[in-house]
């Protein structure tokens, strides 16, 4: 599905962007939608030298038809690529990757605009790997999406420290001085005991010695690094009340659970952080499905100074859905309860109702969808 819609966006646009977390699998879908493009990766240090010393002349080897893999490595190129796509006029003529989004972003903005798609592949959902796999849904959230864990067949425990170490070393050391590198690996570590809650700035701020600006700082570092993200609140006219404070999730769950310490499915079934995983899991197979398809909405969450709360908004135009993710094989009333509560309200809002739960097979209501958690992409 989601090569399909890359091809697609590659016959429409003289520049595709591909972005995403470090190994997510970019590299490799690059190379399987575009087997007769030429390969560049800008990590190489002669391609990087020549290119960021003399980025026209570094383009002319290459008519069309190319692969620039980590390409925000060199600023200095999109500027030519401008200049080149407004000339040549080919569609799918560059095809770029990377995984630093604030700074590939940043060029993207300044110098392609209206030139370029941008495809954002996040790591494997359920259905990606679930052919490969006997294992359910505690062993998917604990072990998280990334390709290499399945290909290789790497346990968490020894993928994700290294992937953390690399992701620190590598990436955060670009924006944050050396000496803050330590701390940061504490923020991160808080940040996951924040899954699925609102994002407590001052809190951290506090627990760390550092100031709340600080914490906002770091806090983007992580999401234009693609490793967590908040959701923001619902900001409909339905309560003067409503919380403002936006929630905290992850871009994979695995990675959550090892910063949480949760090392295997025995641990995470006993885990205080179980019901948030699942929800974060929830919310992350509709992004990826959507991501899929090309498909984009707003995703929001809802929730009141009286502690009334709906987990999941997902709005597009007039239509809404309301999810309610909740780690129980059982459907209690008090679950449905919840995902009505804005019903009198909605005006002319179309809503949907979806109970997304842990059982292993869906049912439709008169009122509501229950959904399994494998189905959980399917939301519309």
């Amino acid at each position: 599905m989601a090569i399909d819609k890359i091809n697609q966006m590659a016959k429409k646009f003289p520049v595709l962007v591909i972005t995403g977390p470090r190994q997510s699998g970019k590299t490799t879908i690059c190379k399987h939608a575009f087997p007769g493009y030429r390969y560049v990766t800008l990590e190489n240090p002669d391609d990087k030298a020549f290119a960021m010393k003399d980025p026209r002349s570094f383009l002319a080897q290459y008519d069309a038809k190319v692969i620039f893999d980590e390409a925000q490595n060199v600023p200095e190129l999109f500027s030519y690529l401008q200049e080149r796509v407004d000339n040549d006029n080919i569609s799918g003529q560059y095809i770029l990757s990377g995984s630093q989004n604030f700074m590939l972003m940043e060029k993207i903005s300044q110098t392609l605009a209206g030139r370029v798609y941008i495809f954002e592949l996040l790591p494997l959902c359920f259905s990606e790997i679930s052919s490969t796999t006997k294992k359910g849904l505690l062993s998917f959230i604990q072990k998280g999406g990334y390709p290499r864990i399945y290909d290789k067949k790497i346990s968490p425990e020894d993928f994700y420290p290294s992937y953390l170490k690399t992701y620190v070393e590598r990436d955060v050391r670009d924006v944050l001085r050396i000496q803050e590198l330590r701390l940061f690996r504490k923020f991160l570590a808080l940040c996951a005991n924040q899954i699925g809650q609102l994002f407590n700035a001052h809190s951290i701020s506090r627990d760390m010695g550092i100031d709340t600006k600080t914490v906002q700082r770091w806090l983007s570092v992580l999401e234009t690094g693609y490793i967590a993200f908040t959701l923001k609140p619902w900001y409909k006219n339905f309560s003067k009340r409503v919380i403002k404070t936006p929630k905290l999730y992850f871009y994979d769950t695995g990675l959550a659970a090892s910063l949480l310490g949760i090392d295997n499915e025995e641990e995470l079934s006993s885990s205080e952080f179980k019901g948030a995983l699942f929800e974060n899991y929830v919310l992350l197979e509709l992004m990826k499905h959507n991501f899929a398809k090309g498909v984009n909405k707003n995703y929001f969450f809802w929730r009141d100074s009286n502690g009334n709360e709906i987990d999941l908004v997902v709005e597009r135009g007039v239509n809404v859905s309301l999810v309610e993710a909740k780690f129980s094989q059982t459907v209690k009333p008090e679950f449905l309860k919840g995902l009505h509560y804005l019903d009198p309200l909605k005006g002319s809002l179309k809503f949907k109702h979806y109970l997304v739960n842990s059982a292993d097979k869906s049912q439709s209501r008169s009122f509501e969808k229950i959904l399994s958690w494998r189905d959980a992409g399917s939301i519309d």
